[in-house]
């Protein structure tokens, strides 16, 4: 099949969703179909760390908005013609070697514009803190948010792509949610949509203003497509029941990992002790998700060391490092790829709980994938993240109490000591079905049996 992808997030863009549709853009590819791509023209991220997309993968880069040029200071308002994801890559290499060197004040306003999905904190100079304050007063006048702008030149591009790719099937992609209104042109243009919602726009944190709109772009993604994908079976149950939508028609396709990927192919720059027990934690910090109490255990049970990657690191975690000696260490930002390899040389890895019980963090499939035990720290009841956990017999699912932690680091150590911490690690066919190339499997069959539905009434009026 012929597949047009509209995504905001795409690959420069480090984000969660961008990942995502880099890993199933690369499995419907080695499957045999053929992926078209509409994504912003948002250059200053650098090359590097993420999946690397097949050759023969067209991506049509568009103008984001004058707002987003003058936060990058760079862009273009006319739409780039489409290229080779090899072609993609090589422009981004040579432009990006020095890219702090390259880009004016504004354009070093990039690093802010990384963690869009985070809060704004600690870690950005006076120009990030400003950026970050003219995205939310835009996004305070504006719906969804600042980059709504890009909408317009998108469908402009839209047309072009239909025309010369005659698509068999559109899916857009959301977050963010600027994406959907395109895809919806498309679904009047009576094309076949796909919406991998993800999460729904409506949700706990949309702000009330916004929450009128939010609705109806949600309800009104959800009526043009022929298929919602989303992420948990919370999200799939709160859609059916809002929108009154049919069975069938919303599918979960989780968060994965790569099977293939080759720890001795990327490296993560991070050196372990081996003397040590070593917890690594890869995330953001939001106000919800606070690690103080399991910083004051680390720092009194001897032999353990908590390595944290994080592009924002909040105000008390630099305090605890500058008095730790060295016993939690910041690693800053580490790219996709880089993450991943660190995630598979550690002992253990640490994952918060989430504000919201039902959500299950993407960053979990990824610990999964790791064959490494995972210690999730919830709250005092359980929650969906620590029911995985323990489902696929991955590590400790446990409340984040002084006590709790504090007796499994030492099972840990004693663990390790005596060569035992793999037993604690999920077993590979535990989770395979997360893998990226199960879940493309599962969405590609849940795309044809929605075009069969799709077909099914012509042929019957036949």
């Amino acid at each position: 099949m012929r597949f047009l992808l509209i995504a905001y997030d795409f690959p420069p863009i480090p984000s969660p969703q961008a990942l995502r549709w880099a890993y199933l853009t690369r499995e419907l590819v080695k499957s045999g179909h053929r992926v078209e791509v509409i994504a912003p023209d948002v250059p200053g991220y650098g090359p590097g760390g993420l999946p690397e997309l097949p050759a023969d993968v067209i991506v049509r880069r568009v103008f984001p908005g004058r707002l987003t040029r003058f936060l990058l200071g760079r862009g273009r308002k006319t739409t780039v013609p489409a290229t080779s994801a090899a072609t993609a890559s090589t422009a981004d290499e040579t432009r990006g070697a020095s890219v702090e060197e390259v880009l004016n004040w504004k354009g070093r306003l990039r690093k802010s514009l990384e963690s869009s999905f985070a809060g704004e904190g600690s870690g950005l100079n006076w120009k990030g803190r400003l950026a970050e304050r003219i995205k939310a007063a835009v996004s305070d006048r504006v719906f969804p948010d600042y980059r709504a702008e890009w909408v317009e030149h998108a469908i402009a591009a839209l047309q072009v792509s239909v025309a010369e790719a005659r698509p068999d099937v559109v899916v857009v992609s959301h977050e963010p949610a600027c994406a959907l209104p395109v895809g919806i042109a498309a679904a009047r243009q009576g094309l076949p949509l796909v919406v991998d919602l993800g999460d729904p726009v409506l949700a706990p944190y949309t702000p009330e203003k916004w929450k009128k709109a939010a609705f109806a772009l949600e309800r009104d993604a959800c009526h043009a497509a022929m298929m919602v994908s989303v992420t948990t079976d919370a999200a799939a149950e709160v859609l059916q029941e809002r929108h009154s939508l049919p069975d069938g028609k919303v599918v979960v396709i989780r968060q994965g990992f790569d099977p293939d990927f080759r720890t001795d192919a990327a490296h993560s720059g991070v050196l372990f002790d081996s003397g040590m027990l070593e917890l690594l934690y890869t995330g953001s910090f939001y106000s919800f998700r606070s690690a103080q109490m399991l910083l004051d255990v680390v720092l009194s049970v001897p032999g353990v060391r908590l390595s944290i990657a994080t592009i924002r690191a909040p105000d008390y975690l630099l305090e605890y490092v500058d008095r730790s000696q060295g016993r939690i260490r910041l690693l800053g930002f580490l790219p996709h790829t880089a993450a991943v390899a660190a995630q598979r040389q550690c002992d253990i890895l640490v994952n918060l709980a989430n504000a919201d019980p039902v959500q299950v963090p993407g960053k979990i499939f990824e610990y999964l994938g790791a064959g490494k035990p995972v210690m999730h720290l919830r709250g005092e009841h359980q929650d969906a993240t620590g029911t995985l956990v323990s489902a696929t017999r991955a590590g400790w699912d446990i409340a984040s109490t002084p006590e709790q932690i504090e007796s499994a680091l030492i099972e840990a150590i004693d663990c390790k000591a005596e060569g035992k911490l793999s037993m604690r690690a999920p077993l590979r066919d535990q989770v395979g079905q997360y893998s990226w190339p199960s879940l493309a499997a599962r969405w590609l069959s849940d795309v044809e049996a929605a075009l069969d539905r799709r077909r099914r009434p012509a042929d019957a009026i036949s």
